[in-house]
């Protein structure tokens, strides 16, 4: 697992024991913004998708993996989806839970690891990040390790009552 592991971190793949983890995450209502979601899930739905989480990339389209530090701390979670093998691209989301664990440089770690298995092991031509208008520390994480801002989705998302803006991110790959 030497192409998932870098300095500070290692990307790692879900494991039973992060039920609670991923829990907290997706019932955290302060984080549904960045995953459009609605509602809540049960630890039996978590449950089973962990179960389920070993599937291959390529018949899931999508890769979940936990940042955890070198001492076994996990951090955040960062994802492959809307992968298409046929024209070689996929969609990239990261998060780092807590706020006392960002601006350390485990995201852009973790994303720089992420985008080299995308390029070396998946062959894709490229990856791609939407974000908030709003997210000024997404947008410098992005920019940062290479991604170009190629577009702008108006009045993309209704959040709280308010229509937000939404920022297109591509990183190319030439060499494959």
């Amino acid at each position: 697992m030497l192409t998932l592991s870098g300095k500070h971190i290692n990307l790692r793949p879900l494991e039973p024991e992060d039920l609670d983890f991923i829990y907290d995450i997706e019932n955290n209502e302060d984080l549904w913004e960045l995953s459009s979601t609605q509602t809540p899930y049960s630890r039996f739905l978590i449950q089973q998708y962990l179960e389920n989480a070993h599937r291959d990339i390529y018949e899931v389209k999508q890769l979940r993996l936990v940042i955890e530090s070198k001492e076994g701390e996990s951090l955040g979670l960062i994802d492959i989806f809307d992968f298409d093998p046929q024209h070689r691209r996929a969609a990239i989301g990261i998060l780092i839970v807590d706020q006392e664990n960002r601006g350390k440089g485990f995201g852009a770690e973790a994303l720089q690891l992420l985008c080299d298995y995308a390029f070396e092991r998946l062959k894709l031509h490229q990856v791609f990040a939407n974000v908030a208008a709003d997210n000024l520390k997404s947008q410098k994480l992005f920019t940062q390790r290479g991604f170009e801002k190629i577009g702008v989705k108006k009045d993309w998302n209704l959040v709280n009552g308010t229509y937000k803006d939404e920022f297109l991110y591509q990183l190319l790959n030439n060499v494959y």
